[in-house]
């Protein structure tokens, strides 16, 4: 909706999505809502944080009559409070799915969230210039390669350069769950590309294309395999 008003200048629903995106910012402003304080996980926080960085980046009307900060400030605040998680007394690194020990996934770490993380810090570093953003894209994205979650290295099942879901403290993240999803795929695709764009390195294009490929041949195969050639999720 805040690609809609960019793209045709209708403010029609502008309050609306402003409300919606302030509505649960909590104190710390930071999209951690105390109502939802026992059962938010990092990429349900990150989520918000993405929409927070589009308002942002495109400029979106900051409402007068809404608590002093501005859309950059709310990812920024996200950025922070998620970096401050990032785990190293397991698996060398990475986020847990959830937050609070006392969820089911607390032990699993997992796409979505490094994900989330990489593309944010990857578009704060687009945007400010900053390159402490830049330099903790690098690390998501390098510790999810680390450990499997992303396959860059040989064709395997069928799925180079897959993303796949996630992987366990338990076993200090030695096996992963090969389960893919779209989301998680466009979310390092994403980010790659954003990477790319302010950089120009070889290494993010690879990643870039190397994503793009996988996300081709894994949800959108060419016919005969698909007999429309359209998205599928698997």
């Amino acid at each position: 909706m805040v690609n809609y008003w960019f793209l045709t200048n209708d403010t029609t629903y502008n309050n609306l999505v402003a409300e919606a995106l302030l509505f649960q910012v909590g104190p710390d402003m930071n999209y951690m809502p105390t109502n939802q304080s026992g059962t938010i996980g990092n990429d349900d926080q990150s989520y918000w944080a993405l929409a927070a960085m589009t308002a942002a980046e495109q400029g979106f009307p900051y409402p007068s009559s809404a608590p002093p900060a501005t859309w950059l400030q709310l990812a920024q605040n996200v950025f922070d409070s998620q970096v401050a998680r990032w785990d190293t007394s397991t698996c060398g690194g990475g986020l847990r799915w959830q937050i609070y020990s006392f969820n089911n996934g607390y032990d699993y770490k997992n796409a979505a969230s490094v994900g989330n993380l990489y593309q944010l810090a990857a578009r704060l570093s687009r945007f400010t210039g900053n390159q402490t953003y830049a330099d903790w894209a690098g690390k998501a994205y390098d510790w999810t390669q680390s450990v499997g979650l992303i396959d860059a290295t040989t064709p395997t099942h069928n799925a180079t350069w897959a993303v796949y879901d996630g992987t366990s403290v338990k076993t200090n993240c030695s096996s992963v769950n090969r389960i893919q999803w779209s989301a998680y795929a466009a979310t390092f695709l994403y980010g790659s590309a954003v990477m790319y764009n302010q950089t120009s390195s070889a290494n993010w294009n690879t990643h870039m294309t190397g994503h793009l490929a996988n996300i081709n041949h894994t949800f959108a195969p060419a016919p005969p395999a698909s007999s429309e050639g359209i998205l599928t999720e698997i």
